[in-house]
């Protein structure tokens, strides 16, 4: 009996302490130029997987010039974020027929590519702890 009661309590511990070492994001997207569709957004942990897999993605509904998304739950470390505003609601980045997106996108740091997206070391940015903040210019 008392094994379990110590198992038990073990078990409790360990999750509130595994609770105690994540940290939550808010990105502030700002300069929405149309007030229609919806914001796409990820978050990336890692340079071999950015625009590739994603950690956490979210979707809103545009309704302002302004949005701002929370996530919960990252642990500390390094991250990227992308986004792009689904003008028309399709689920998709669209592009020219030459490739080059046709919907407003952006990424962490404001951070601008040449010729193709930024790389995630230009977008990227540490979480070291607390809440963390960013503001991202569509």
């Amino acid at each position: 009996m008392k094994q379990q009661i110590l198992f038990i309590m073990i078990f409790f511990c360990s999750l509130l302490a595994s609770g105690q070492n994540t940290f939550d994001l808010i990105v502030k997207v700002e300069n929405i130029k149309e007030v229609k569709g919806s914001l796409m957004i990820a978050i990336y942990d890692h340079e071999d997987h950015f625009l590739v897999k994603e950690v956490m993605g979210k979707r809103k509904a545009i309704e302002s010039n302004q949005i701002e998304f929370l996530f919960e739950g990252l642990g500390k470390g390094t991250y990227a974020v992308s986004l792009f505003h689904d003008e028309n609601d399709n689920g998709e980045l669209d592009s020219n027929f030459i490739g080059i997106p046709s919907e407003p996108y952006a990424f962490s740091n404001n951070a601008k590519g040449m010729f193709g997206p930024p790389s995630f070391e230009q977008c990227k940015f540490e979480i070291k702890g607390s809440a963390h903040e960013i503001v991202i210019s569509l």
